[in-house]
């Protein structure tokens, strides 16, 4: 699985920059947060949207944080400390205090299936995610999509995983000029039907291929 794209750091956040009213927008719907483009493009312009519940507005705001933060902190490691302070900045306001930027205590729902995440192990989370840091086989752009899915799947937090795994995954390929994992609304049923199976048979091979062949964005400048 090579590289789609071979940019620069500072390459890739001026693409970012440039379309990340359009990936918010995407990761609200993504959340079932029914937003607009243009009501997103108000909101991060710090403007008041009416008709949307307070919690929207707030998800809205923190994705623009969190964004900011994978964009302005290059040397924050990839570790499972920087996955809790993505979540931190996911999650503000909208899960307890005691549970921002902290692994889950309690069992969680999945829709659409039966199947129920194991409870996470601060040690094992790490461990499993050393092991995919560290598959020198393997482009950046495949590791970044290995990492997102596992993380998705490990349901590390109470809520917000699926938005922190994104943002986790993209701030890997950002940082080495691999574009940005991006899922269309008009792809996002197809998503979720592959992520339900993969869930179900902690298989990962069709989703992964999947998210390779539609959801990476960015410029070829050569």
């Amino acid at each position: 699985m090579e590289n789609k794209y071979n940019l620069t750091r500072e390459q890739n956040i001026f693409i970012a920059k440039r379309n990340i009213v359009d990936y918010i927008w995407k990761s609200a719907n993504l959340e079932g947060i029914s937003v607009t483009y243009p009501e997103t493009q108000v909101i991060f312009d710090k403007g008041i949207v009416n008709g949307l519940k307070v919690d929207e507005v707030i998800a809205i705001n923190n994705l623009k944080y969190a964004w900011q933060f994978i964009l302005e902190e290059e040397n924050a490691s990839y570790n499972f400390n920087t996955i809790c302070e993505i979540h931190k900045l996911v999650c503000d306001k909208l899960v307890l205090d005691n549970d921002l930027g902290r692994i889950r205590t309690t069992s969680v729902n999945i829709g659409g299936t039966n199947w129920k995440p194991q409870f996470p192990i601060e040690s094992q989370i790490k461990e499993e995610l050393e092991e995919l840091l560290n598959q020198n086989n393997k482009t950046k752009t495949e590791i970044a999509i290995e990492i997102m899915l596992w993380l998705m799947r490990r349901q590390m937090f109470i809520d917000g995983n699926k938005r922190v795994a994104m943002l986790f995954a993209n701030k890997i390929m950002i940082d080495n000029g691999c574009g940005i994992i991006t899922i269309a609304n008009e792809l996002q049923e197809d998503f979720f039907t592959k992520l339900i199976k993969y869930y179900e048979t902690n298989d990962m091979k069709e989703l992964k291929l999947w998210i390779y062949n539609n959801c990476i964005d960015g410029i070829n400048l050569n």
